[in-house]
């Protein structure tokens, strides 16, 4: 009895297998052809956070980062800040005899890396952007605090950001660190909130000083331009 019991069991556990398997191999084809085509612009996903489900998976494409680069160039709002920077920021410094088309140059707070464009756009052909976060193809990923550059490695360090000195974990550490990688005789611009006090600024970075300052609207954002020069004396 006991035996025929144990062939019972073991037909019904293997039968219950059969239809587990024959369940999930439906639902597979089921999911493969509802989420997915064979089209080979759609066989690649994006860094997106991990997906609850196959089709949400499914629908996060990798945007092609020229393309979207060139649909940003094509916004007003970009534009409108490009024209900004030109005005507040590249013809300032071209008059000061401290920006060239030959200098190097590093956008610090980069975001998308519109300051990159403006400066490319006006001719300069060395310009490295960075963020926290990078945004390619214009931006790549460094930590302002830790600059993986060498010490005198630009004619010119730039932030547009008006948040990027304020919002630093340590103002003292970025402004050194911008010291750092400038070369003596070089420049520095950042974009500060209006209602900073400029002296505080300058109190930052010990090796530079203030040349020009001005007045500007970025992003709706009403900010300072300042412009500072490294002659001084390095220790």
């Amino acid at each position: 009895m006991d035996g025929h019991v144990r062939r019972l069991l073991n037909r019904v556990a293997i039968a219950l297998a059969a239809v587990a398997t024959a369940a999930l191999m439906h639902l597979f084809r089921h999911s493969s052809t509802s989420c997915f085509t064979s089209s080979p612009a759609y066989s690649s996903l994006s860094l997106a956070p991990f997906p609850r489900t196959s089709c949400d998976a499914a629908s996060r494409r990798v945007v092609d980062p020229d393309l979207r680069l060139a649909k940003l160039r094509s916004t007003p709002r970009w534009r409108r800040h490009n024209a900004v920077l030109s005005a507040s920021v590249v013809e300032p410094l071209r008059r000061l005899h401290l920006l060239g088309n030959s200098s190097r140059v590093l956008c610090l707070a980069a975001g998308a890396g519109q300051a990159v464009d403006a400066l490319r756009v006006a001719g300069v052909g060395d310009v490295t952007g960075v963020d926290l976060v990078d945004f390619p193809p214009l931006v790549r990923r460094a930590d302002p605090h830790n600059l993986p550059f060498f010490d005198d490695a630009f004619d010119l360090v730039l932030s547009d950001d008006p948040a990027a000195l304020t919002g630093a974990l340590f103002p003292s550490r970025f402004a050194a660190e911008i010291e750092r990688t400038v070369r003596r005789g070089g420049a520095i611009a950042l974009a500060v909130d209006r209602h900073i006090n400029l002296s505080i600024v300058a109190t930052l970075f010990k090796k530079s000083r203030v040349v020009d300052v001005r007045n500007t609207t970025l992003n709706v954002s009403s900010a300072s331009i300042v412009i500072l020069s490294t002659n001084a004396e390095r220790h």
